[in-house]
């Protein structure tokens, strides 16, 4: 299909001026969408519980430097299972898409992407995907295929729970094992911990940009938890933030990490207190901001266990 056919719009909530729209060419920028490569906050979210269990699982061996190829791994394959995740989201939900103010301009339903081609190319990143797994032991290979069933239901949660944050909080945290795994060969308490703490951490962020779209959500019939929270949802991120928190410092006391990594759960902690103080349910401007600053209370936590892992 020509650009003339199918003017391309910048999407909403993507980054302005991001490389994908400038320097690809036109024919595969709808594809660059469908892997939301204009929205890096996402692979992001998915990336950094993979860091946070390679760095812990490290500092249970003892401290040191984490394995910097896995670390370049987790980095690729995020990027790739991020992007198969949001293709396989956007078949499924073609037929809302279009009547969601915030969605209606997405390749599929924009006419940019077939589905036919959409399907193509899930299966293409699947095989990539598969490709980096398989650079890993076979225990980790097995965890990391274990998440497929979680990431192939999570997009039709929604038609059927109010709580489909949670479900994606299960598979986007799933890298916490996998982190952990890598190192290991095996898992335990602590990986475990981490990845409660990791799911309830997703409750918050994704409550919090659940807010964006409620008022469409309402209309077309699909559920969420900013939906069934409503205006009490304050509470309920609180209480989500303060689980993660809690969650997270008991797996790095469990792996026997030291003063740095606490330190750092402390500080990521001050992070979640910030979004709180910022929220506001019906500003989406807000609340888009407050998702995307995520990066940084999951950049805390990962600086904390790597400078306890490489200075005690």
């Amino acid at each position: 299909m020509s650009e003339t056919s199918h003017p391309e719009p910048r999407i909403a909530d993507a980054l302005p001026d991001h490389w994908a729209d400038r320097l690809l060419p036109g024919a595969l920028r709808p594809y660059a969408r469908l892997m939301r490569l204009e929205r890096p906050i996402g692979w992001w979210l998915l990336l950094l519980p993979c860091w946070w269990g390679l760095t812990l699982g490290q500092i249970a061996q003892g401290g040191g430097v984490p394995n910097l190829w896995y670390a370049a791994l987790f980095l690729i394959g995020a990027i790739i299972m991020r992007g198969a995740g949001c293709t396989l989201n956007d078949i499924a939900d073609r037929n809302f898409d279009g009547r969601v103010e915030r969605t209606r301009l997405r390749p599929i339903p924009a006419g940019q992407v077939s589905v036919t081609q959409a399907l193509a190319f899930l299966v293409l990143l699947c095989l990539l995907g598969l490709a980096v797994l398989l650079q890993f032991n076979g225990f980790t290979v097995a965890t990391g295929a274990a998440s497929l069933l979680i990431v192939a239901v999570y997009p039709f949660m929604k038609r059927i729970t109010y709580w489909p944050q949670a479900v994606l909080g299960l598979a986007f945290n799933w890298g916490a094992l996998v982190g952990w795994a890598a190192t290991h060969g095996s898992l335990s308490l602590a990986p475990l911990l981490l990845y409660a703490g990791g799911i309830s951490w997703t409750l918050a962020y994704d409550t919090i940009y659940a807010h964006q779209d409620k008022e469409d959500d309402a209309l077309i019939g699909v559920k969420s938890t900013a939906l069934k929270f409503g205006d009490k949802s304050i509470r309920w991120l609180a209480l989500f933030f303060t689980l993660a928190i809690v969650l997270i410092d008991a797996a790095a006391w469990v792996a026997g990490a030291g003063l740095i990594a606490h330190i750092g759960v402390a500080a990521a902690a001050l992070q979640a207190a910030w979004q709180l103080a910022r929220f506001e349910p019906d500003n989406g401007a807000r609340c888009l901001e407050l998702f995307r600053s995520n990066r940084i209370f999951g950049l805390i936590i990962t600086s904390g266990f790597l400078l306890d892992s490489l200075l005690t």
